[in-house]
């Protein structure tokens, strides 16, 4: 079976691709362009799983990048657990076909405790001071001390938060340079995060983009470049784009003014009391999931939402 390698260069769309994006463009136009409808929401959880279960979010359960669980009255984000996520995956069906099939899953989302034969994946340190350090967690075992002996620690700091740059999109394809020489998938999935951060900061009209174009264009032209002269078949996909936005809607100081959100005062802020609430909304991008405590309540709610300016539907 031919060996695959996806790189996933999140933010990517075809309007992008031009004088900032020579390797890109070039391969687009050898390997041909092909339009990618995302789902809704278009977000990385969702989207991802649905790259690799070929289900919609309501199928494969990971509706946003986090939602309210109710046993526990918590809202959490960038949950790790592959067990989140319901469906064959397609390193599941293909090794049923071939049981020869392996694949390394390489930052790609809810990679903890997966199938895949080989993952690597963002997981910080917590000591008992308080500190939070940089780390990964590395399926086997042996490939965390591999690549770390090999590359450094991981640059979390670059990958996640107001620092993140192009060493982490760096690092991580490095990372899969190693991973495909040293272990032969048959299928690598590789996450590329650089273009999503000035995307998202700055929107895409702003003149800064074309410098980010161009790190993770040389960084991609490599990687096609490796991976081709293996042989390997490579496809480049974007999970979603980012459109001009000129405001924002706030969902949750609408429920509050209706009464139905908690706050709790710490020190000198307020904090959603999710639990104490009667609705309450998790936003993330243009879409906010909203949660309503008693099912009663939810054609109220529904309505109050359908009256605010900028909703387009509940």
């Amino acid at each position: 079976m031919k060996r695959t390698v996806v790189l996933n260069v999140v933010g990517l769309t075809p309007d992008l691709l031009g004088e900032a994006t020579p390797s890109l463009q070039a391969f687009a136009r050898r390997g041909g362009l092909r339009p990618l409808r995302t789902v809704l929401p278009a977000v990385t959880c969702s989207v991802q799983s649905t790259f690799t279960t070929g289900l919609l979010p309501g199928e494969h359960g990971a509706v946003a990048n986090g939602w309210y669980f109710r046993d526990t009255a918590e809202v959490r984000l960038w949950q790790q657990s592959n067990a989140l996520v319901t469906g064959e995956k397609v390193w599941e069906a293909a090794r049923r076909r071939d049981p020869s099939f392996t694949c390394a899953k390489l930052f790609w989302w809810y990679n903890m405790y997966s199938s895949a034969d080989a993952s690597v994946t963002p997981r910080p340190l917590y000591p008992a001071d308080g500190r939070k350090l940089p780390d990964i967690y590395a399926e086997p075992p042996e490939l965390r001390p591999e690549l770390t002996r090999k590359l450094g620690p991981f640059p979390l700091f670059n990958f996640w938060g107001p620092t993140a740059d192009i060493r982490s999109s760096r690092w991580i394809a490095d990372c899969a340079r190693h991973v495909y020489d040293t272990r032969r998938p048959t299928l690598t999935l590789v996450y590329l995060p650089h273009l999503d951060y000035g995307l998202q900061r700055l929107g895409p009209d702003d003149p800064a983009i074309a410098a980010d174009l161009r790190q993770i264009d040389a960084i991609c032209g490599e990687l096609i470049e490796h991976f081709e002269r293996d042989g390997a078949r490579v496809v480049v996909l974007s999970e979603y784009g980012i459109t001009p936005v000129s405001g924002a809607v706030h969902v949750n100081r609408v429920l509050r003014r209706a009464g139905l959100v908690r706050i709790k005062p710490e020190l000198e802020w307020e904090m959603l009391d999710a639990g104490a609430s009667e609705a309450f909304a998790v936003a993330d991008h243009q879409v906010a999931h909203v949660y309503v405590r008693l099912p009663e309540r939810i054609p109220e709610v529904k309505q109050l939402l359908e009256g605010v300016d900028g909703i387009e539907a509940v």
